[in-house]
């Protein structure tokens, strides 16, 4: 019992700690409460196997490279998770640099067969990959919100003390562990300590862990209130002409699996692609209406849709969208109650919309990008 028994107490919650962490990540990826960088998890995905491969070398029958296995194959869990929920976009300068050290660890030990040195390369790899994440999340810190990060850098300390007190102890294993362990708790001092409470990182008001809280909202952008057609949702401020308004998020569904007769408040399905819809977040933007004469409109970014004000918002004024800037159903129909001066009276596909209409939502990039082209949209066929 002693020293060995005080090992493998924690190795059990390094893995434990680890696991738990990337089957908490996995399962918000699945219901889209995460938004992560694909860039960065295919370069991890790519890293932690070579740092398993090359770790395996340098210390072979060792604890903590079991750690570095299971942390490999769960990276390649979940950018398949990714993969198969996202389009993939071309890599920037930092990522393709990543990308190269990793590729130059690889070649190194395989051509020189000098496990160190692409140990070291793997380890000064670590710090550039999390890089596009850290971006990400100070650009909006929801996109990781999840108890993971919390239970990463516990695994990483669990994994450092494992070192520590084990029979061989060298600079390079010690210093992969601690640049580890500090990009990971960078990432959850970032999004928040509070995310470490499940309640409130999947979305429950409920519970403690409130230090550094990022969800308490500050202030207000908006409001939801009633009107004519029920929940709205009105500015609480002013808005310019190109400001975003917010995201609009939720699971990605395949045609087949949207509701057949979904209608009103239930139907909070929005198109993205031909065969694909977002369904409802949960959050303020499923109570943003339609309007035939819009202040707001759908943006498209590879895979992300933003709002985006098309004029000047005033404090107070409902915020709505043409729900047929998105729309290439031509069986599906609305009848519309909006109001304005230009009511169509009957909201359908983009191709409803008068020309002059529809160049007016190209020209200003808020048609879905399946919509964008003249072509894009097959003639109705006339019978006879």
């Amino acid at each position: 019992m002693g020293r060995g028994f005080t090992i493998e107490i924690w190795f059990i919650l390094a893995v434990g700690f680890s696991f738990a962490g990337y089957a908490i990540y996995l399962a918000g990826l699945r219901r889209e409460i995460v938004r992560p960088n694909r860039a960065s998890w295919l370069i991890w995905s790519a890293a932690t196997a070579m740092e398993a491969v090359t770790y395996a070398a340098l210390n072979p029958g060792l604890a903590q490279g079991w750690i570095f296995a299971v942390s490999a194959l769960a990276c390649i869990a979940v950018v398949i998770g990714i993969w198969r929920r996202s389009t993939w976009a071309k890599p920037t300068t930092v990522e393709l640099l990543c990308i190269a050290a990793s590729l130059s660890a690889l070649a190194i030990w395989l051509i020189f067969r000098n496990a160190l040195w692409a140990h070291l390369l793997v380890v000064a790899a670590v710090p550039i990959s999390f890089w596009p994440t850290w971006a990400s999340v100070w650009q909006d810190r929801s996109r990781e919100r999840s108890p993971a990060w919390g239970l990463w850098t516990f695994g990483d300390l669990a994994t450092l003390l494992v070192a520590i007190r084990g029979p061989q102890v060298g600079v390079d294993e010690l210093l992969y562990i601690v640049i580890e362990l500090l990009c990971h708790a960078s990432v959850w001092f970032m999004i928040g300590l509070a995310t470490i409470n499940p309640l409130r990182s999947f979305g429950i008001g409920r519970g403690g862990l409130l230090v550094l809280d990022r969800y308490r909202p500050v202030r207000n952008l908006f409001r939801v209130d009633e009107n004519h057609l029920g929940k709205a949702v009105f500015a609480a401020r002013a808005f310019a002409e190109g400001d975003t308004l917010m995201e609009f998020t939720g699971r990605r569904f395949r045609a087949d699996e949207i509701p057949r007769f979904a209608h009103g408040s239930i139907d909070r399905y929005v198109q993205v692609a031909p065969d694909r819809y977002m369904g409802p977040s949960g959050k303020i933007d499923d109570f943003v209406n339609h309007s035939c004469d819009p202040n707001a409109g759908l943006r498209f970014d590879e895979d992300r849709v933003f709002l985006i004000a098309i004029r000047a918002i005033a404090p107070g004024e409902e915020i709505s969208w043409d729900y047929s800037t998105t729309l290439a159903e031509s069986n599906w129909h609305m009848i519309c109650g909006c109001r304005s001066a230009q009511c169509r009276r009957v909201v359908a596909s983009f191709e409803s919309l008068p020309a002059e209409r529809q160049e007016y939502y190209r020209a200003r990039n808020l048609v879905a990008p399946y919509l964008r082209r003249r072509d894009a949209i097959a003639p109705k066929r006339r019978a006879g």
